[in-house]
């Protein structure tokens, strides 16, 4: 199948997906679900909004656009969008963003406000170490969502064997309530569906196949096999790591990645306030697309 059938038969998809009512997309009583609506993970208890704050757009040595931008701005992004209904916050050490974000969330109830964090490298030791300074940096006695960060080769799951074990104790200690990888390559998410480890998914994923692990035609299979697997999948590079900026190739983005059916959830890197209110409008027109396009 060539590209263009390929993105017009997943876009035209969607309508059997919402017919088929998965838990993912499950609107609560208004029919067309809500970027803001509560979506739970799995069985983890854990329950996030459809849109996350992302923190890290070309992010990398404790640094991201986002953090270069100052603690003033950061905050008044996490603010806005706290306004407006997100309550899932994307963050990494990578990025540098902890500190940031608890800043920002000063005065908010922790159990008000869900927090992805990631750990990076394939050392055990360090990874214990480094969980134990995200709590301190967060100023949180647990984190929602754990992940190993950044694979980049199928043998992860052996490489990373320590990380793993660390991550899953802290899931069985209440460190953790959740726990899953983000990778970068076509080798990893080839290997992703069929390891039984974990609870989550990021995959990187938009329409244009930008700062992906492959084109559209090739990831979507994989991610469907991750989802189907039992794993929640969330969607990450939904723009391109802020290189879709036409308005109506935004719009296509997120009709494709919400067509699929198996992303349950996407981070997005808002670099202004103005922007989230914007996001959040264009996402549930891009719902109300695809709901039209299921009847």
């Amino acid at each position: 199948m060539d590209r263009r059938r390929f993105l017009n038969s997943a876009a035209g998809a969607a309508g059997l997906t919402l017919l088929g009512a998965p838990p993912i997309f499950a609107a609560p009583e208004s029919g067309i679900p809500k970027p803001t609506d509560l979506v739970t993970l799995g069985k983890t208890g854990v329950k996030m909004t459809r849109i996350a704050v992302g923190t890290g757009t070309v992010g990398g040595n404790k640094s991201s656009k986002q953090t270069r931008a100052g603690q003033e701005m950061f905050t008044r992004i996490v603010r806005r969008a706290y306004d407006a209904g997100i309550r899932f916050f994307d963050c990494a050490d990578s990025y540098g963003s902890m500190p940031f974000l608890k800043v920002a969330l000063e005065g908010i109830p922790r159990d008000k406000v869900v927090i992805l964090t990631k750990v990076g490298g394939d050392k055990g030791e360090k990874a214990q170490l480094d969980v134990e300074r995200f709590l301190k940096e967060l100023g949180t006695d647990y984190i929602d969502i754990l992940l190993t960060h950044c694979a980049r080769t199928a043998d992860w799951a052996t490489r990373r064997a320590g990380v793993l074990e660390v991550l899953s104790k802290a899931k069985e200690k209440g460190l953790a309530r959740a726990i899953g990888l983000s990778w970068h390559g076509k080798e990893p998410l080839e290997t992703v569906a069929d390891t039984a480890w974990g609870d989550f998914a990021l995959v990187r994923i938009n329409h244009k196949g930008i700062n992906m692990d492959g084109p559209p035609e090739e990831v979507v299979p994989h991610i469907k096999k991750i989802h189907e697997r039992g794993k929640f999948v969330m969607g990450m590079k939904i723009l391109g790591e802020g290189k879709i900026t036409e308005p109506e190739e935004i719009n296509a983005s997120l009709r494709f990645v919400l067509g699929l059916g198996t992303v349950g959830a996407m981070t997005i890197g808002f670099e202004k306030p103005e922007q989230v209110d914007d996001m959040l409008a264009r996402w549930e027109a891009a719902m109300k697309d695809v709901a039209k396009a299921a009847a």
